[in-house]
């Protein structure tokens, strides 16, 4: 079954935490990225204790400095974190040693394949003349041959990735809108049910739950969507 994750998109350490509360019941997981970890750090993390989190900090340097920002990350206990693949198979590679360092409850590196904000025009001004499919499946093979636990990818991508890498990958799917939700600055979306039935692991959603006038039951009705 696809698992739900909340991106809670805020800079403020209480609303997070009551988002937590209210979301739990139907979000499996709690995605916190650069905007709130540069916010408040480590103190915001733990406000989140007791709920599982997936820190998105998409880490993209020198292999041994992504080492580094991974071991220090370890302490704050999350259960997934993110490196760009484009950042080479050598700093996939650090990142997973490092991760390593925390034992049996390593956190699990997914890597960041091609952001769902861009499309095949984007990638052409950054000089990648391949199409975003093409270049997600160059990219992901690459970081799962490095260590990578996982992908971070457009549902448009996952069938091909499924067909083409370790069935075990874990593949998380942002870029996700209900039906008749404006899709805002993403540009390669789907509904939380054609993802699941694409064969995405979690999806990742923000906007659609948190703005919402009752961000609990718009949770609960993805959730009960994907099952």
């Amino acid at each position: 079954m696809t698992g739900l994750i909340a991106a809670l998109d805020t800079t403020e350490i209480a609303r997070a935490a009551a988002w937590g509360e209210q979301l739990a019941p139907s979000c499996g997981l709690f995605k916190l990225g650069l905007e709130y970890f540069l916010a408040n750090g480590a103190e915001g993390l733990k406000a989140l204790r007791g709920h599982p989190v997936f820190l998105d900090l998409k880490l993209h340097d020198i292999p041994n400095t992504v080492a580094g920002a991974v071991r220090a990350v370890l302490p704050l206990e999350p259960r997934m974190l993110t490196v760009h693949a484009s950042g080479g198979a050598a700093m996939v590679a650090a990142a997973r040693r490092a991760a390593e360092q925390a034992g049996v409850e390593r956190p699990l590196v997914l890597a960041v394949t091609v952001l769902t904000s861009l499309d095949a025009a984007a990638l052409r001004a950054t000089g990648v003349n391949a199409e975003p499919a093409e270049q997600v499946l160059r990219l992901a093979k690459l970081a799962i041959d490095a260590g990578a636990d996982g992908l971070v990818c457009s549902a448009h991508e996952v069938p091909a990735l499924r067909a083409n890498l370790d069935p075990t990958a874990v593949l998380v799917v942002p870029g996700i809108r209900p039906a008749g939700f404006p899709s805002g600055d993403q540009m390669r979306t789907m509904t939380p049910r054609e993802a699941a039935a694409a064969g995405a692991d979690w999806i990742v959603v923000g906007r659609p739950i948190t703005a919402a006038a009752d961000p609990a039951a718009a949770a609960a009705a993805i959730a009960a969507e994907l099952a």
